[in-house]
């Protein structure tokens, strides 16, 4: 019989007969969660052999999915990302992992999906399954997706171009808005500085704004992954009011008042 075991809140198998893609994406969801672990960390939390996990790593590091590192694994690393996005990135990066893996399953049968700039989107994309990324079609602005997504087998990606701006690692501009006004897709992965019911969706540079509002208008359905910091709180540019939010992934840390004022104005919260 598989044995389970409690880690942070979940329940994980710690059965080596687990299959090796579920395994390995059980793997990814930690390394996505601390950024970097050590294979002792991992065969004591899922109670595998050192050897089995080195396999494993070595399996997801040929994927483009992690980088390996003396004794573990780490995210992947772009010696070139700017500080500014680091920062962003290292910021509440436990809640951002969870908030990923739980918009990944909100995808439902979606074939196309948008995914807007910032850290929390990029995650989103690092933590889709192989079978969500065999069906999918990407379309982004974000570089840090577009990284991603190459890694895949044989991706299915749309990358818009414009004016590149580093401290976001995005591109923006009227080609880029031109070039998403021509798509639809059936989901959009939309990040925020703040979102509110009052203010709705907001972000710091006029330019991004312009992208996402695009995003929302052109999706069937808009999905908002944002940690609590970003919850209730008004940021300098809007993106779109709060009435064009279908769903939104947050953590246990924000605010209640401002979660249930969401709710009633009709978006769907899923609290991680």
């Amino acid at each position: 019989m598989q044995s389970e075991r409690k880690q942070s809140g979940e329940t994980v198998p710690t059965d080596a007969r687990v299959k090796p893609h579920a395994r390995r994406q059980l793997i990814l969801d930690r390394i996505l969660e601390r950024d970097t672990v050590t294979i002792k960390e991992l065969a004591d939390e899922f109670g595998l052999t050192e050897m089995s996990l080195r396999r494993d790593l070595n399996a997801l590091a040929e994927a483009g999915q992690i980088s390996r590192v003396r004794g573990g694994a780490t995210r992947p690393r772009n010696a070139l990302t700017p500080r500014r996005y680091q920062d962003g990135e290292h910021r509440n990066a436990a809640a951002k992992a969870r908030i990923a893996r739980a918009a990944t399953a909100l995808f439902e049968s979606a074939a196309t999906v948008f995914f807007y700039s910032g850290s929390t989107v990029a995650r989103v994309a690092e933590a889709l399954g192989e079978e969500q990324r065999d069906h999918l079609t990407v379309v982004t602005a974000s570089v840090p997706v577009i990284n991603t997504v190459t890694t895949w087998n044989d991706p299915h990606l749309v990358a818009v171009g414009g004016l590149y701006l580093p401290a976001y690692m995005t591109f923006v501009g009227p080609q880029a808005v031109a070039a998403l006004r021509t798509i639809s897709a059936d989901v959009a992965i939309v990040g925020c500085d703040g979102l509110s019911a009052a203010e709705g969706l907001t972000t710091p540079h006029h330019l991004v704004a312009e992208i996402g509002s695009v995003l929302v208008e052109r999706a069937r359905r808009t999905i908002v992954v944002a940690d609590s910091s970003k919850i209730g709180r008004r940021g300098f540019t809007p993106i779109a009011p709060c009435s064009a939010v279908d769903c939104l992934v947050t953590d246990d840390d924000a605010d209640p008042r401002e979660l249930q004022a969401l709710r009633r104005a009709g978006v769907d919260v899923h609290v991680v």
